[in-house]
């Protein structure tokens, strides 16, 4: 008796499947033809037999949404670089695409360092499946081109790689990996001379180098006389100078058994990190054994990120078998950091990446202060989106802060720009990236993890926590509660819609976000910014960017920004509240601010 309707809901299921195809081709008749010329050049005898059958398959298969979204575009480099799910396709990470990246790049390099004969990259990957075969691909394509690579015998954090630029005196470099992305992504991140991912003019001209490049321009047969592989003697030197970010070693001594319990998610933080942690003086260091496993699928995560509070189970669960103090994670290429630590009511609470960034500024201007290492010309640098209690805490102080774009290249960009006269002595952003010392030019966790530990230590050597030195900082400087909303919108469409949301919010912005008015508004895309009489100013940047903000009368703040490496659309709310007084108010003030979230995201219909 359950066959028929068992047959009904399957024609009904397959029929809506077939008018979902049949709608797709008839929309897209254009852009899949498109789709399939660029497809069927993916069949030539240059592409392995592999790819030549997953090319045809997805040619064969009457819906053509893989298609499209393999073949609508070449995948391009944004705010962090060349990264994007793995697979065949133009659209994809594969040894082709990587190949190509790899071609313009060295083609870049050879015109920009004209008559140099001794030209050097650095090359590393992360954990991440094809991680290693991408990395030799690129050390050959680089090597055959007449330049010298230095290739990682094996993964190594994302700011070593940096240091290693800067360490070997290199032009440029590459790391091969997703950072905190799900398993089914790779990427390729691009260094210059400086340490720091490319940034204008480079990253434009390896642009337009990487799309002159066709597949049989790439020079695949590697020059195993120019490729030296590099590893311990490296980990050194990059141990080394992360003692640099070292505020106070004598609290580090006295507090040497605070109880520290790390996770590497997998990634590359495994060895590294407790290595950096004995180096400063902490000695009791306990791993989440599941996640020191090198595993590019991250089999005990959902996904292997930082701000998703679910990757930081297993870290609690070992932390509270323990007795811990803290937890602390490093996501997979090991350049941004997680803390959880006990709250009033011991209790695990995880901090965010602006509560923990504005811990790490109030904490280096604090004790520098007190131990006279401040001279008056230091700087701190923070993006725009993240929170603006830092430029109370820094101003108070009489610190320099300066404001940048997000992506760490831009934070790099402020340390470049100074070096010699000022003194950079740390910065970050909201996404859980800090970088306490100058040695390195990108986020760095293994230093930024040492220092956390340091705080715990300072904050226990003076009879409090990591929690209650966070109340203090809100008491003296004010509350603040920030979140961010991550509208995903994958594929060619959803491309499309993230452009359309841009261009409404432009042509008609908000007055009132939550029933706060908007008093100020700025856009990056033409460096102005309006105030709520229709005055208009101009914003002094050092270059353009697709981000909006609103700044309401009552300190309110809401940016809003298309991700530069993910399919999304993310929009950062900061609130405010001034009848926090001291720590018994956090708990009545977090849940006002969220309050304040809901009407704010109503206003800008993000349910």
């Amino acid at each position: 008796m359950d066959f028929f309707p068992f047959l009904f809901v399957n024609f009904v299921a397959n029929n809506v499947n077939h008018q979902k195809h049949k709608c797709i081709m008839e929309n897209n008749k254009d852009l899949i033809m498109q789709c399939e010329a660029r497809a069927k050049e993916w069949l030539s005898p240059a592409f392995d037999e592999e790819t030549r059958k997953s090319v045809q398959a997805m040619l064969d298969n009457d819906d053509k949404t893989e298609l499209i979204d393999a073949f609508y575009r070449d995948l391009e480099f944004g705010t962090g670089g060349l990264r994007g799910i793995m697979g065949a396709g133009t659209n994809r990470m594969n040894k082709y695409i990587v190949g190509m990246a790899t071609q313009g790049f060295a083609n870049y390099i050879l015109k920009a360092f004209p008559g140099k004969k001794d030209l050097a990259v650095v090359v590393g990957h992360d954990c991440r499946n094809n991680g290693r075969m991408f990395a030799e691909s690129v050390a050959d394509i680089f090597s055959a081109n007449g330049i010298k690579v230095y290739l990682f015998e094996g993964l190594r954090p994302t700011p070593e790689i940096s240091f290693a630029i800067r360490q070997l005196g290199c032009q440029a470099g590459v790391n091969v990996t997703a950072s905190h992305n799900p398993k089914e992504y790779n990427g390729y991140k691009a260094y210059w001379d400086d340490g720091a991912q490319v940034l204008a003019p480079h990253d434009k001209g390896i642009i337009d180098e990487v799309n002159k490049v066709k597949i049989h321009d790439v020079k695949f047969e590697g020059n195993k006389d120019l490729i030296q592989i590099i590893g311990g003697e490296m980990d050194w030197d990059y141990l080394q100078a992360v003692k640099e970010a070292m505020v106070d070693q004598d609290v580090i001594l006295r507090q040497k058994d605070l109880n520290i319990v790390y996770s590497p998610m997998h990634g590359t933080g495994r060895v590294i990190i407790p290595e950096a942690l004995r180096s400063w003086g902490f000695q009791n260091i306990h791993v989440v054994p599941e996640q020191m496993v090198i595993d590019g699928n991250f089999p005990t995560v959902v996904s292997p990120n930082p701000e998703n509070p679910e990757a930081m189970t297993l870290g609690m669960k070992l932390g509270t078998k323990l007795n811990a103090d803290l937890v602390i994670a490093s996501d997979p290429d090991a350049d941004r950091l997680a803390i959880v630590c006990r709250n009033a009511k011991g209790e695990w609470e995880i901090l965010n990446g602006n509560q923990t960034c504005m811990m790490f500024c109030w904490y280096i201007i604090a004790n520098k202060k007190k131990l006279g290492q401040l001279k008056g010309n230091e700087f701190l640098v923070k993006t725009i989106v993240t929170t603006e209690v830092i430029a109370k805490i820094a101003e108070k102080n009489e610190v320099e802060l300066r404001d940048c774009y997000t992506g760490f290249k831009w934070i790099a960009n402020e340390i470049r720009v100074s070096e010699g006269v000022k003194k950079y002595i740390g910065g970050g952003e909201e996404s859980f990236g800090f970088l306490p010392f100058d040695k390195v030019r990108d986020k760095d966790s293994p230093a930024s993890i040492c220092l956390i530990c340091e705080i715990a230590a300072w904050a226990k050597d003076n009879g409090r926590t990591l929690y209650d030195v966070l109340m203090d900082i809100y008491a003296e400087y004010g509350f603040s509660r920030e979140v961010t909303v991550n509208v995903v919108r994958p594929g060619k469409t959803g491309a499309d819609e993230i452009k359309q949301m841009m261009t409404n919010f432009r042509n008609q912005p908000p007055t009132e976000l939550g029933g706060s008015k908007v008093a100020l508004s700025k856009d990056y895309q033409t460096l102005q910014k309006t105030d709520d009489k229709g005055n208009t100013t101009a914003l002094n940047m050092p270059d353009k960017s697709n981000v909006l903000q609103w700044f309401c009368d009552d300190d309110t703040k809401v940016s809003v920004r298309p991700s530069g490496t993910e399919p999304k659309i993310k929009f950062y709310i900061e609130v405010k509240d001034p009848s926090f007084k001291c720590a018994e108010c956090y708990e009545r003030c977090v849940k006002a601010a969220e309050e304040k979230v809901a009407a704010i995201k109503e206003s800008l219909k993000l349910d």
